[in-house]
């Protein structure tokens, strides 16, 4: 069987945990800034697990993550 392709944008947005699951990072993070409250930025700056609906769908895309 060929080897597969990984996805390199995927491959840039994705890390797999030592438990198999996915994490990722959260949207809204990258500008207009000024007006998001520190809270919210800080709550934003932490990383999020991938959903388990999506889970199939960003391992066909990392197949050797």
């Amino acid at each position: 069987m060929p080897k597969l392709k990984t996805r390199r944008a995927a491959a840039k947005r994705f890390r797999r945990t030592g438990s198999g699951k996915f994490v990722r990072r959260k949207a809204n993070k990258n500008h207009l800034l000024e007006h998001k409250g520190s809270d919210r930025k800080n709550r934003l700056s932490h990383k999020a697990l991938v959903d388990p609906r999506d889970f199939e769908r960003v391992s066909l895309m990392l197949p050797y993550a």
